[in-house]
C-alpha cells in the first residue's frame, strides 16, 4: 500500500515494498543487490533513505529531473522525497542499503555536510581504496542482518562508517559548499527559500529575514554564485513543480494553487518561461 504526502497528494514508496526479493533485511534496514538490467518507468519518490553503491555498471540514473551517467565505483545517495528514475544496462553489479528514516537519524551526522549538498550532487565518484573499504561495510552489514540476533549499534556503526567515507569522497565536488561556508548569509537563504518558497517568491521577504536590503542579497548572489537571488528562488518552485507533475494526478490548477500562484494560466506562464514548455507537455512527454 502506498503513502501519501499530507500537502501535495504525492504517492510515496513505503520500504515494506522492497522486502520482496530482498537478500537480507530487518523493518528499518533492508539489503538488495542490483544485478543486470534495470529500469524505471514512472518517477516516484520513497519515504526512506537510499544509498547505492555501484561496482561495475552503465546507465543513467536521473534525480530530480538531472541525468547523471552511472559509472563504476560510484556511490548515489537519495533521500526521503527525491524524486528517481533510472535505466541501468546489463552486466551492472552493485548494491543498496534502504533505511527508514528514525533509523538514518542515528548516523545522519556522520554526512558531514548540509543534506542539500548530497541532493544537489546525489553521484559520488569513489576512489579504489575507498570503494573496498565502503564495499566491506555494505557486506559487513548484510552479513549483520542475517545473523540471528543482529544488532542495531553495530550496523548504525557501519552506516555510520560509509558516511563518513562518500563526505570524506563528496569534498572534493562539493565547490558549492565552500561558497556557503564563506557566506552564512548564502547558506541561510537557500535554508529560508526551502522553507517559504510557496508563500513567498519575491527577493524582498527573503532579504528583510536576513536583514540586508534586497540589492546587496543579489549582489550575494550574483558574486558568489553566478546567479540572482530572484532564479534560485524560480530553481526551487520549478523543482517541485517538475516533482508534482510527474509524481501526481494533480491537475494544473491544483498544482498551481499548490504552489503558490494565484492562478492556472500565471503559473503555466512561470513554467513555460523556466522549462522551456508547457506544464502539460512536461507532463506527457
Amino acid at each position: 500500500m502506498k503513502t501519501y504526502d499530507e500537502t501535495s497528494y504525492i504517492p510515496v514508496l513505503g520500504i515494506h515494498e522492497f522486502r520482496q526479493g530482498q537478500l537480507a533485511g530487518r523493518e528499518e534496514f533492508l539489503f538488495n543487490e542490483l544485478h543486470g538490467e534495470r529500469h524505471i518507468a514512472r518517477p516516484h519518490k520513497h519515504d526512506f533513505f537510499i544509498i547505492n553503491l555501484f561496482e561495475s555498471a552503465k546507465g543513467v540514473h536521473t534525480i530530480d529531473f538531472h541525468d547523471y551517467p552511472i559509472g563504476n565505483k560510484q556511490v548515489h545517495v537519495l533521500f526521503p522525497g527525491q524524486v528517481h528514475t533510472w535505466s541501468i544496462k546489463p552486466n551492472t553489479t552493485g548494491y543498496q542499503l534502504m533505511i527508514q528514516q528514525n533509523f538514518f537519524e542515528r548516523f545522519a551526522p556522520f554526512f558531514r555536510f548540509s543534506f542539500s549538498n548530497y541532493m544537489n550532487h546525489p553521484v559520488i565518484q569513489l576512489s579504489n581504496d575507498n570503494f573496498k573499504l565502503v564495499k566491506y561495510e555494505f557486506d559487513a552489514i548484510r552479513d549483520e542482518l542475517n545473523a540471528p540476533n543482529s544488532v542495531q549499534e553495530i550496523m548504525s556503526a557501519r552506516a555510520a562508517v560509509i558516511a563518513a567515507i562518500v563526505s570524506k569522497e563528496a569534498e572534493n565536488i562539493f565547490t558549492d559548499l565552500k561558497v556557503l561556508q564563506s557566506n552564512p548569509r548564502l547558506a541561510q537563504f537557500n535554508m529560508l527559500i526551502d522553507k517559504f518558497y510557496k508563500q513567498e517568491k519575491g527577493v524582498g521577504f527573503y532579504a528583510a529575514k536576513l536583514h540586508i536590503s534586497a540589492n546587496y542579497l543579489n549582489i550575494l548572489c550574483k558574486n558568489h554564485l553566478h546567479v540572482s537571488a530572484t532564479k534560485l528562488i524560480q530553481h526551487r518552485v520549478l523543482l517541485e513543480a517538475k516533482r508534482l507533475l510527474q509524481t501526481t494526478d494533480l491537475s494544473i490548477k491544483e498544482i498551481a494553487f499548490e504552489l503558490g500562484f494565484v492562478d492556472h494560466a500565471y503559473f503555466s506562464n512561470f513554467f513555460k518561461a523556466q522549462a522551456g514548455i508547457t506544464p502539460t507537455q512536461f507532463r506527457e512527454g
